[in-house]
């Protein structure tokens, strides 16, 4: 495994964390390319890397893991220059092996289920990896990465891969826009975020360990209109507000038809 040489596409939140770690587990990072020098270079210097504008990547590269926005996957992927045989795989959840030019040999998916976020460390540690691959060969090298920093392999096709993105945006991207919603309510009633702190870690735990299904309570569980209609009415400041919490309680009543 040390014997591979690794080669970065972008050098987003999602390449620097990746390309970081790989280079903390004593891999041997080669290019780091990035259309600007400010993220790339950085994150270049810190791995031992060159850096470069130019998706042409150098025959010692064994595998280049493209890691762009998904807008710009398909026209990065379709530059890159580099040995035939170089493996190329991408990060991203919602797209597969179809991205690939036929004239790519050695294509795979190496995507890792968690948020990054610029200035946050994250740990790889037992994070969820999911693979997809051309082939037998890209499987294993895929699989030896993700396992040389500590993550957990999952063998996943290209839809199932994408329901799991779209899973991903409902408990991280939706939950995260929620816990914005209440922030605003809070300081509506001059508190700081931090009082719901304990309640936010509660929330969370309980759906892990009992299911979401086993823990949702709540006003909309229990069919109390009465308490919805003075919700709503509260939340007259902002009709945004009022719109998603009828939205979301009329959810939560239809899944919860029997009231105990």
């Amino acid at each position: 495994m040390e014997g591979y040489n690794i080669s970065f596409a972008g050098a987003g939140r999602v390449g620097a964390a990746l390309c970081e770690a790989l280079h903390e587990a004593g891999l041997r990072i080669c290019q780091v390319v990035s259309p600007t020098g400010e993220n790339g270079k950085a994150v270049a210097e810190r791995c031992e890397a060159a850096w470069s504008p130019d998706l042409i990547f150098s025959d010692e590269t064994d595998i280049i893991i493209v890691s762009v926005p998904d807008s710009k996957l398909e026209d990065v992927i379709r530059k890159i220059r580099c040995r035939p045989d170089t493996l190329i795989a991408h990060t991203a959840g919602s797209y597969g092996l179809d991205v690939f030019p036929s004239h790519i040999i050695n294509s795979g998916v190496l995507y890792p289920l968690q948020t990054f976020s610029k200035g946050r460390r994250v740990t790889f540690s037992e994070l969820p990896f999911f693979i997809e691959s051309s082939g037998e060969v890209a499987l294993n090298k895929l699989e030896s990465i993700a396992g040389k920093i500590g993550g957990r392999v999952y063998f996943t096709d290209t839809e199932h891969r994408r329901f799991l993105h779209l899973s991903a945006v409902f408990v991280c991207n939706f939950v995260n826009h929620m816990l914005h919603a209440g922030n605003e309510i809070t300081e509506r009633a001059g508190l700081p975020f931090e009082v719901l702190e304990p309640l936010i870690q509660e929330t969370i735990l309980k759906a892990v360990e009992n299911g979401p299904v086993k823990s949702q309570t709540g006003p909309a569980a229990r069919h109390d209109l009465n308490t919805i209609t003075k919700h709503i009415e509260l939340l007259s400041f902002s009709p945004r507000l009022q719109n998603l919490y009828r939205e979301v309680s009329q959810s939560i009543m239809s899944l919860n038809k029997t009231v105990e």
